[in-house]
Order: structure tokens, then sequence, then C-alpha cells
């Protein structure tokens, strides 16, 4: 049982933003129908590369697998008569459509706005497009990367006496795009509850991208000018910094209030010093000492590795006291993370041919309908008559001459 059990969803969509959010509605019991052209299919599975990271192993794609896990797949040329006439059926048995394809292309296909809603009124409509529905560049074509430039995002990363941008990699708009776009269609399903009606869920990765920044975007406005970016040589706070220790690996502190812990780090690193020094004892303090403070916790930190600044930690028992501090992981540690495991954000799960792995898994929680993984990616057209001898009756004579006219 799931929070979206009995919905069905019929996705058309490329790469990762929209097909990333069925991922999620799979996640939660819907029944997630992906529609790929026959002969081209979803342009991610030709990604052989992206960056620097090699995308196939074991004959498996790992940017498909991660974006449509938990789905059916079918294949279906929507271009000509008799494909339509079956994308039309399954609309009809759908709660929910959604797509990225360009405004242009789903009005030459059929699937746009206007004919779904008036074939079937209730239907949840959704589309993510790169920079909006509006404006002179709304029928443009994009990816992440633009969406991160064009938003602040990328001038923001990175360090300040540096000025070059600097990219987040991962997929970060595309996956937070696809969080927002299964965010508008689940709060669709509910308006439709309450009030029987359907309507259009319209998200971009521009807009995602602007929204995540809100409070920097916001100060901006405000103040006339915004956060400068980050230098960790020159944090007026240096209980709030990063700090390298003698293994080359990082330890975060993140304490915004300093003045009540001040004293049990100081002593927890051995600089009880410090710790009654009235140059560092008050936040003004500190603030006006900080290059002094920041050396000082800088040669310190090089004088022992990671885990041993942890266990110091643990053993003086700062957490308990509240100091708020942590590990700088890479994605390897976060495979391994306990923590990460034990609340299900990393699953164990199994992929045909490659094997029993570790995938992302589920930053929500619900106690009586929880998320789970009910399939890995489809292969190509891997469930075409599955889904038209069970959802729209065909037999195997009707199927064979769809294949042979190439509908399927």
């Amino acid at each position: 049982m799931g929070p979206c059990d009995g919905i069905r969803a019929i996705e058309l969509g490329d790469f990762q933003t929209a097909p990333g959010a069925g991922a999620i509605l799979g996640s939660l019991g819907a029944d997630v129908i992906k529609i790929e052209d026959p002969i081209r299919g979803d342009s991610f599975r030709g990604l052989a590369q992206m960056g620097e990271a090699e995308m196939v192993t074991a004959g498996k794609h790992i940017g498909f697998e991660t974006a449509n896990l938990n789905k059916r797949g079918i294949t279906l040329d929507l271009k000509c008569e008799k494909g339509r006439e079956i994308f039309y059926k399954l609309i009809d048995k759908a709660e929910i459509f959604y797509t990225n394809y360009r405004e242009k292309v789903l009005k030459e296909l059929g699937a746009d706005y206007e004919t779904l809603s008036q074939r079937k009124p209730s239907l949840i409509y959704g589309v993510v497009n790169t920079f909006g529905s509006k404006g002179s560049w709304r029928e443009r074509r994009g990816y992440d990367f633009l969406a991160q430039g064009r938003s602040g995002m990328m001038w923001g990363m990175g360090d300040r006496d540096d000025p070059a941008p600097t990219v987040l990699y991962g997929s970060f708009c595309d996956e937070s795009s696809a969080t927002m776009l299964a965010f508008g269609l689940v709060t669709a399903l509910l308006a439709r509850e309450k009030y029987g009606i359907g309507q259009k869920v319209e998200c971009s990765l521009y807009g995602t991208m602007v929204h995540t920044q809100c409070m920097g975007i916001n100060v901006t406005s405000i103040k006339g000018r915004g956060w400068s970016r980050h230098s960790r040589t020159r944090v007026r706070e240096p209980l709030v910094n990063y700090y390298k220790c003698a293994d080359n690996r990082w330890i975060l502190l993140c304490e915004l209030r300093g003045d009540e812990y001040w004293s049990s780090l100081a002593r927890a690193m051995g600089l009880e010093e410090l710790a009654e020094s009235q140059r560092f004892a008050i936040t003004k303090n500190r603030r006006e000492n900080y290059k002094e403070l920041i050396e000082i916790l800088d040669q310190t930190f090089a004088t022992r590795t990671l885990q041993e600044w942890l266990d110091i930690f643990e053993k003086e028992k700062l957490h308990e006291a509240g100091f708020s501090y942590s590990p700088v992981f890479t994605h390897v540690d976060v495979l391994n993370d306990p923590q990460a495991l034990e609340n299900n954000y990393i699953i164990n799960t199994t992929v045909p041919a490659v094997g029993e792995i570790k995938m992302a898994g589920y930053p929500i929680s619900f106690s009586n309908t929880p998320a789970k993984m009910k399939c890995s990616a489809p292969e190509f057209g891997q469930h075409s008559e599955e889904v038209l001898i069970e959802l729209l009756g065909y037999d195997w004579e009707k199927i064979a001459e769809l294949k042979d006219e190439k509908v399927i």
C-alpha cells in the first residue's frame, strides 16, 4: 500500500526531469506508464557519459535506471493516427499525464493541455520546461547547467577568491525540478479530491533554482546587495567553517550559537587557553579576530585525522551538549553512512544484470504508507504487450498488427 495506490500516470518525457518525477510517483504506489518512441526511445538511453562519469555498466544505463525506477515502459508512435488512438485510450484510464516536451511538439502530437483536458476535464496535466511557460525564452531547449547559470546558482557557488562560476554536479537542478513537479502533481490530486477539478501544473528548471535560493534573492532585494560568495579564510564566525584534517579529509563546524559552545569546543581541542582568551571569548571578539582564530584552528585540526577528531568530539560529548558539527562526506561515504541507511535515504536493491547494489532512496517517510522500490527501470518497450492487453483489452492478433505497422 502506498499514498498513490490506485493512481495511474502516463509519462511522455525524455532525459531526467519529468522521468524523475515519475520515479517518485512510482515509489509512492502510482502505476506509472512511460511512453517512448518505438524508433528513437528516450534520449537518455544513448548518453554514454555525463561529465567525467561513465553511465553504462553491465549493459545498464545508471542515469536512465535512476530516473525511471518503478515504471512500466511501452513504445508508441504518437505521430500516426493509430498511435494517438492508443494514447488517448490510456489517457482515459489515467489520473495524471506529465511531460517535458516543448509546447510546439506537444501540439503536433495532439498531447497538449487543451486537447487532453477537453477529452478528460478531470485530468491532472503536468509539464516541466527549462525557462518557464511565458516570456521570450519559453520555447528554448535547455538543461540543468543553463538553469544553474541563469538563476544565479553558479555565481553563488565556489570560493570568493576565484571569480569563475562553479557548477554543482550531480544533476542537482534536474532532481530538484523533478521533486517540484511531483509535489505539484500530488497537490493537484488533493485539489481535485476537494474541488472536483483537473488542472495544468507547470514548473521549470529555472523557476526551481530561483526558489531554492529564495533567502539569498530576498536578502538582495531588501538590502540592495546579497551575500558574498563563501570564503573559508574570511568567515567572520570561525565556528561556521570547515577545516582540513591530517588525512586531507574535512570536518565542518556549523554553530550559530557560538558563545554557548565555544569553551567546550576549545577544551575538547586542547586549546584551553583560547577558551579564556578575551580575544575570542564572545562572538563580537571572534569576528574581530577571525583571521587569527581560523589560522589556529587550521593548524590544530591538521594534527589529527578526521576520525580521530570525531572520536574526540564524541568522547567529550559535544553532540550531547548541543554543539553542531559533521564530517564532510564524499558520495562513497554517503553510500555507507549508517545514518543514511537506517533512514532509507540509501537503500539496498537489485538491478537485473548488475546485481544487488545501493541506491539513493526516499527523503520522506510515511508511517502507514511507506515509499518502496517496486521494480527497476523498464527495458525498451518491455511492457507494451502487457499494458495493451491489461488496460485496453487488445488481443495478440491486434498487437502483432501494430508491431508490423511500427505503431509500437
